[in-house]
């Protein structure tokens, strides 16, 4: 066995080409593995980081609202039929929609260039989003008529709106722009992030939101928070908001009872916990869209792929070597030995294809989130995992090519 692993490693490194085209081979199907797995996560996380940020231990919407990029509306009086319910501290509606930007006009930047980004609006006396540069101070700005605080991290299309606004703030002046066709100032700056529902956000109060949705009829909100008292028990509180709130109550069949009690549905309304309201959004991007299933085909490609170079590359180098294969049978060594050797070579295949791969897909992790503002990002259990599937496809490959080996026959070759 000591003699197997330096065994291993002379016959792959006797032709350096073939071993670096073999690596340059497992490292490029490891950048795709990588790739579509961080795109992923990256696709799920920026869908809930919105809800991560709310200070709500129960939320309240409507029940044909699917995802935050399709959030439907529902009366604002169905929150406050919650307020009887012990334990409750306070409850907050919060507007969402999505408005028009027209840039700025800068040099370089053309005033007609438009895109479309989510406007959050909410009562500027309820903390309710915790998320860098909400501040008192900042939610005192929007209740000023037409102020908004626009999201640092939203997309690069949006203008230089973080760029430009402490130069405008030392003037003491502030960046005026259209959303919906509706005249706007930019009053802060928050940071929040792009996500592939949203490419950029503003937060606002709940008076400029209806001013810029003027069509919305008054009372209809989009998310009801519900915040309780230290120490009240959230899924006792569910418990009665069941009992007590107005309506028909509907389950889903499909959830399980613990899950039950996190989220269901009570006439028009869909009440959930702050867990049950992030899987609604995730089970949305996974289930109710395309994306989850592309991105999954994308590394069950890439491990096809990886798979077929490593045998092209073992299959060559055992047949390169079938004499001295058959030479070591003629020796006394077993099958097993053998087998082993050219397990040994799978997985040293598997290690330096990995690293590579793995530093090159650091690297474009970062390149992608410059260029998104999506939270691409490279974590230890995604390495973990890809490197897994790195070294059970090349076990794979070697598995199939092993079979040359059993079939060196002394007596045939010499």
């Amino acid at each position: 066995m000591i003699f197997a692993i330096p065994l291993a490693w002379l016959q792959l490194k006797r032709e350096t080409i073939r071993l670096l085209v073999a690596i340059a081979g497992i490292s490029f199907a490891v950048i795709l593995m990588f790739l579509q797995l961080g795109f992923q996560d990256a696709l799920f996380e920026s869908a809930i980081t919105f809800h991560k940020n709310l200070k709500g231990d129960i939320f309240i919407i409507s029940s044909q609202s699917t995802a935050l990029i399709a959030m439907e509306n529902f009366p604002e009086r169905r929150l406050y039929q919650t307020y009887g319910v012990p334990g409750i501290k306070n409850v907050s509606p919060m507007y969402i929609g999505f408005g028009t930007w027209k840039n700025p006009f800068w040099e370089g930047l053309p005033k007609s260039q438009t895109r479309q980004l989510m406007v959050t609006g909410v009562n500027p006396s309820d903390d309710v989003i915790e998320i860098p540069g909400f501040t008192v101070q900042a939610r005192n700005e929007i209740r000023l008529e037409d102020r908004f605080l626009f999201d640092s991290k939203s997309r690069e299309e949006f203008g230089p709106i973080a760029q430009k606004f402490p130069e405008y703030q030392a003037k003491g002046e502030l960046i005026r722009t259209e959303i919906s066709n509706k005249q706007v100032k930019i009053a802060g700056l928050v940071e929040l992030g792009a996500s592939f529902g949203a490419d950029g956000n503003v937060i606002t109060s709940d008076d400029n939101f209806r001013r810029i949705f003027d069509q919305r009829q008054k009372g209809d909100i989009n998310v009801g928070i519900i915040q309780l008292e230290p120490g009240t028990d959230v899924l006792k509180t569910l418990d009665t908001l069941k009992a007590t709130m107005p309506g028909a109550l509907r389950v889903n069949p499909q959830l399980t009872p613990e899950q039950a009690r996190e989220d269901f549905i009570i006439g028009d309304v869909r009440i959930l916990s702050k867990k049950g309201f992030i899987n609604v959004e995730l089970k949305y991007w996974q289930e109710g869209t395309a994306i989850g299933f592309i991105f999954g085909l994308g590394v069950a490609i890439g491990f096809i792929v990886g798979i077929v170079i490593v045998y092209q590359i073992l299959y060559t180098d055992v047949t390169d070597h079938l004499a001295e294969y058959a030479t070591l049978k003629a020796m006394g060594y077993k099958n097993r030995y053998l087998l082993k050797v050219v397990f040994q070579e799978a997985m040293i295949l598997a290690v330096m294809g990995f690293i590579p791969g793995y530093v090159l897909s650091s690297g474009m992790y970062v390149l992608t989130r410059n260029a998104t503002a999506l939270p691409v990002g490279m974590t230890t259990s995604r390495g973990i995992f890809v490197f897994c599937l790195a070294v059970v496809m090349c076990l794979i490959s070697g598995t199939i090519a092993v079979r040359k080996v059993q079939d060196a026959d002394p007596a045939d070759i010499f």
